[in-house]
């Protein structure tokens, strides 16, 4: 009796008999095609399998980072270990107007993924204190003995070398940046004093230095870095995955495709007022006309190739629109006028203490003296708020243009409705050191709270001084000039930065996450920003990384594998196709009736051999 054998060709010992009676001819066909439709639905399952296990995987990955990342936030608080052979280290020189400090950031190993950006943080001693050193002067100070640029700078890199392990000082960046205080010296000057520091520093120091790490950096370049770093430690830089969709807005890619949006995270917007100039700087859309001296563009990603971390980011440094400096504007625009209108009115108004000239911008009855000791004015404050708001306004040098603000430079449109700005300097003091409010910025409540300081007797304000009542690092000039720096900052956010007093989405802050953010760490972050590329050598070099394969696990190049599988199954079908095709050539010249003994399942017959 005949029968049916069936094979599997993986693995090959797989083999089994079905007689003919059990399985009648007529079906064969049919059983061979519903195996063969089996075998399909079989595959695709296993693939939906490893699909479904390696997006499980992923998702885990995804909470796990995310975890990692807000534990860093905790740790990073933590004493740097030093003994940590895979720690890199970094370093920043800020020369600014007043003194110079040093910054020692450090970061782990790059983890080979080029969607990443190094996790950058502040060094920490042994008593978990950030590793900063400053000295005064300022290096510009030096502008006229430029040889000893390199010897004012010797104690911080010293300071920096003690703290860093000997065997990384080769590989260790060192930036020296300079900032305003240099911007205003002649380029000659200014030349002088780099080419001291880049020609003695490698001599005495060996760090990873070269002639383009010392400069005199813009405004443009300082309010980008500090941009970067702000957003940096929010997180904003962290590619929001399917699972977070936390302040996720869609954004047009420059350099990318027009008609495709990425999701990705919303930055926050910088505003920042200093001594002597105030600072503003937010991501405007790729469908914004910006002009290129207020606009940056730039990647923050390894490689250049990929858009996914490339920003762009108007940002604009209006000198003179300090609180220090509109005060002095305005006192020196007070003097002008007063000696101008006594002149004319034959009046002695604030030439003696007895008639002195009264200010809305000084709290009420606090009596005060200004200009030099030839031309004194003597002031008394009323107190009014309102009315120092409008005496104010002018010094804002706003234009009739639309989309301009201060000295009517252009403001690209913002989304009021869409957007977080975060407010440092004189913007959080403003608000915390005498108001006590810092933090949510509400204009309603704190142009209430302004007012009634500024209306306060000045009496009252000192019995509250001495009673502690105010920040511990408030002290009598910051008393004194409150009222006039509230109103300041009042108008140059609503009336020359035109937010809406309704805005709900500013925060003023001193610290980010328990620490001080400093222009620095943006500017290590994008000046380190391709040192990923030499890690991700190392690890092709080194073959397949543990780390590397938990971060491009399965679900990364599913495509690829998915691929590789249909071919595998296609090729072995086709295989099997061409081998029932020989088969069935091969039964076709073997007749039934040439082979009676093999259909009645006999002997085979005997043949007669001559020999």
């Amino acid at each position: 009796m005949g029968r049916i054998s069936f094979s599997c060709l993986l693995p090959a010992s797989w083999h089994f008999s079905l007689p003919t009676p059990v399985l009648p001819r007529t079906l064969v066909p049919f059983v061979r095609l519903l195996l063969l439709i089996g075998l399909v639905i079989g595959f695709l399952g296993l693939i939906y399998l490893l699909l479904m296990a390696g997006k499980a995987h992923a998702s885990w990955v995804i909470k796990d980072n995310r975890f990692h990342r807000h534990l860093a936030r905790v740790t990073e608080l933590d004493a740097t270990d030093t003994s940590d052979p895979d720690l890199n280290y970094g370093l920043v020189v800020d020369c600014g107007s007043s003194g110079s400090r040093v910054f020692v950031y450090c970061w782990p190993q790059h983890n080979g993924n080029p969607h990443e950006l190094l996790d950058i943080r502040q060094m920490r001693d042994q008593n978990r204190k950030p590793v900063v050193m400053k000295i005064k002067p300022g290096i510009s100070a030096l502008a006229t003995t430029p040889q000893k640029a390199s010897d004012h700078i010797y104690p911080l890199l010293n300071f920096a070398a003690q703290h860093i392990p000997k065997n990384k000082h080769q590989e260790t960046p060192l930036y020296i940046l300079c900032t305003a205080g240099m911007r205003i010296l002649p380029e000659s000057q200014q030349e002088a004093l780099l080419e001291d520091l880049r020609t003695d520093i490698p001599v005495h120091f060996n760090f990873l230095f070269s002639d383009s790490h010392v400069e005199v950096i813009s405004g443009k370049q300082e309010g980008v870095y500090a941009w970067i770093g702000i957003n940096f430690v929010l997180g904003r830089f962290n590619h929001v995955n399917d699972e977070d969709g936390e302040d996720a807005v869609a954004v047009n890619i420059p350099g990318g495709d027009q008609q495709e949006a990425r999701m990705r995270k919303m930055t926050a917007g910088v505003l920042d007022m200093g001594g002597v100039s105030t600072q503003i700087a937010y991501e405007v859309p790729q469908t914004e006309e910006v002009a290129k001296n207020l606009l940056a563009e730039f990647n923050l990603g390894c490689d250049a190739h990929r858009t996914e971390h490339v920003y762009r980011v108007y940002v604009s440094t209006f000198l003179g629109f300090g609180g220090n400096a509109a005060r002095q504007r305005y006192e020196e625009s007070l003097i002008q006028n007063t000696a101008t209108r006594n002149k004319l009115l034959g009046q002695q108004v604030g030439l003696t203490a007895d008639s002195p000239l009264l200010d809305p911008c000084l709290p009420t009855d606090l009596e005060d003296a200004i200009g030099p000791d030839t031309q004194t004015l003597y002031l008394r404050g009323t107190g009014d708020f309102d009315r120092c708001r409008q005496i104010l306004h002018p010094f804002l040098n706003r234009t009739t243009e639309s989309q301009s603000s201060l000295s009517g430079v252009f403001q690209p449109t913002i989304d009021y409705n869409h957007s977080q700005f975060f407010g440092f300097s004189e913007f959080y003091y403003c608000m915390e050191d005498v108001l006590r409010m810092g933090g949510d910025y509400n204009a309603s409540t704190y142009r209430q709270a302004a007012k009634s300081y500024c209306a306060t007797q000045w009496k009252t304000l000192r019995e509250r001084f001495d009673s502690g009542l105010f920040a511990s690092h408030a002290d009598l000039h910051r008393l004194k000039y409150q009222c006039f720096k509230s109103a300041w900052m009042y108008e140059v956010l609503h009336s020359g930065f035109s937010f809406p007093t309704n805005y709900k989405n500013l925060k003023t802050a001193l610290l980010v996450y328990d620490k001080e953010v400093q222009w620095t760490l943006g500017a290590i972050l994008y000046r380190t920003r391709f040192l990923p590329l030499r890690d991700i050598q190392l690890e092709t070099l080194k073959g397949f990384h543990t780390h590397w394969r938990h971060r491009f696990s399965f679900v990364n190049n599913h495509y690829l594998f998915l691929a590789c599988f249909l071919v595998v199954f296609l090729s072995i079908l086709l295989y099997v196709l061409r081998l029932r095709r020989i088969h069935r050539r091969a039964a076709q010249h073997c007749t039934p009736s040439s082979v009676p003994w093999l259909e009645a399942g006999m002997g085979s017959p005997t043949i007669p051999i001559t020999l």
